[in-house]
């Protein structure tokens, strides 16, 4: 994707709130809390972990991607996450949301030896982010895998194309959410051409530098990498060129971890799958995933 224009703001504020396929049947038990919703199949032959686009929620989540049904007919239960609004985590951040995550598979019993986490847009930064941290401190909840939905996972690079949109004939919304994106970066990690520690420290993939310290410990687990680099609708919508997409660094990405020794990885990315629940061509979507072939991958 673009990154400025979709990640953050006004792009993502605008998710459809209506389901193009309907979920017709749920779980057998539903468990909704303010941190997430929980459905659990009977069979319990894994646990999938979704976390949210930037400003979006596991409502919203439920409703672009009809994961739901097609987990629970397979005997895999789905943890919809509400934690958002962010592109990196602090170390207690990390700590929070693996107490949490921890808390809601022990209160309800749920078995830990196939668990998976994934995330669109942000959410697939963050999936990133703790899984690594649970890996690394040996804590008892060990994923397996890990998948990522056209995530912002190069923080430089997001600030580098948002500087590169304001200085271009971008659209109107293509600058604004330009200077949104600049404007939080900076106040979160300074200008990374006077300071580029800070997003060294935070970012998933730095892809000047091939950076994957952030995400080492992942290189073990089966890694799943979707994007939908759809270069003309992007050109035509936000001027951007294929360095300007997440699926560069993303694709950037894959290849280092397979240097790194990381076996088990795809990086997958489709054409014209790109649809939002309100039936609008968008590469950037959850509808890039194939949801039977998600829960075979998390099966096989």
């Amino acid at each position: 994707m673009g990154r400025i224009v979709v990640i953050l703001f006004l792009m993502l504020f605008s998710c459809s709130q209506t389901n193009s396929k309907e979920q017709k049947k749920e779980s057998n038990k539903v468990i909704s809390t303010t941190d997430y919703e929980l459905f659990i199949s009977e069979k319990e032959n894994g646990l999938l972990i979704l976390f949210p686009c930037y400003p979006c929620d596991a409502i919203n989540t439920k409703t672009e991607f009809s994961i739901v049904n097609e987990a629970i007919d397979n005997g895999v239960s789905v943890l919809l996450m509400n934690f958002n609004q962010h592109l990196y985590l602090l170390d207690q951040e990390k700590k929070t949301l693996a107490t949490i995550v921890s808390n809601a598979i022990a209160i309800n019993k749920l078995r830990t030896d196939n668990i998976f986490f994934g995330g669109f847009s942000s959410g697939g930064n963050v999936s990133l982010l703790l899984s690594d941290y649970l890996v690394k401190t040996k804590n008892k909840l060990q994923p397996k895998g890990v998948f990522i939905v056209d995530s912002p996972i190069d923080l430089l690079s997001l600030y580098q194309v948002a500087k590169k949109n304001l200085q271009q004939n971008s659209s109107e919304a293509t600058k604004q959410e330009s200077s949104l994106i600049i404007e939080s970066l900076e106040t979160a990690f300074g200008d990374p051409e006077v300071d580029l520690a800070k997003y060294l420290q935070f970012s998933p993939y730095i892809a000047k530098t091939n950076s994957i310290g952030n995400i080492s410990g992942l290189k073990d687990l089966k890694l799943c990498f979707y994007t939908e680099p759809d270069l003309k609708w992007w050109k035509d919508y936000a001027n951007n060129d294929w360095e300007d997409l997440n699926a560069y660094s993303i694709k950037k990405l894959a290849k280092q971890l397979k240097v790194d020794g990381a076996k088990q990885i795809e990086y997958i990315a489709t054409e014209n799958s790109g649809i939002r629940a309100n039936g609008k061509r968008h590469p950037h979507s959850w509808s890039i995933v194939d949801e039977k072939e998600l829960i075979k991958w998390v099966l096989k």
